[in-house]
């Protein structure tokens, strides 16, 4: 498994909007985790981030079923990703592991500048890096964790 670590990142949320809008060129099935007033801020700019480009998307709040119309979605942004059914991307923005990460293919942690972030960053690097076939990769945007 690979756990991917985007540091620096002047802002999370734009960056998220880039990665998901990679991921969907792919066809790969991301799992968006963070607090659920990002998520919600999330859904938003990815309406508005790129004249040009629309990324699919569905918000999915802890326990609600996700109908027919989240199943064919590749984009979920959730409060419960444990209880999502996509296990090929996780991208996390949030302070804190996710439970269930061990389920996904890839874990990708989004790490914003600054000082509030990077201590919370370290530990859950610390984390990942102790499960045996944890692959770890840091990407530098800016500052390191």
């Amino acid at each position: 498994m690979k756990v991917e670590f985007h540091s620096g990142v002047p802002d999370k949320l734009e960056h998220a909007c880039r990665l998901l809008r990679k991921a969907q060129a792919s066809g790969a099935r991301v799992v968006v985790a963070g607090e659920p007033a990002q998520l919600d801020r999330l859904d938003v700019t990815l309406w508005t981030f790129d004249a040009l480009a629309f990324v699919p998307h569905v918000r999915l709040r802890g326990g609600a079923d996700p109908g027919p119309t989240a199943l064919r979605t590749a984009v979920w942004l959730s409060d419960a990703p444990a209880d999502c059914a996509w296990r090929d991307v996780l991208v996390n923005l949030g302070p804190g592991m996710v439970d269930g990460w061990q389920d996904f293919a890839r874990v990708i942690e989004v790490v914003q500048e600054g000082d509030a972030e990077r201590g919370p960053a370290r530990q859950r690097w610390r984390t990942y890096g102790a499960h045996p076939g944890v692959e770890l990769v840091h990407h530098a945007l800016g500052t390191a964790p």
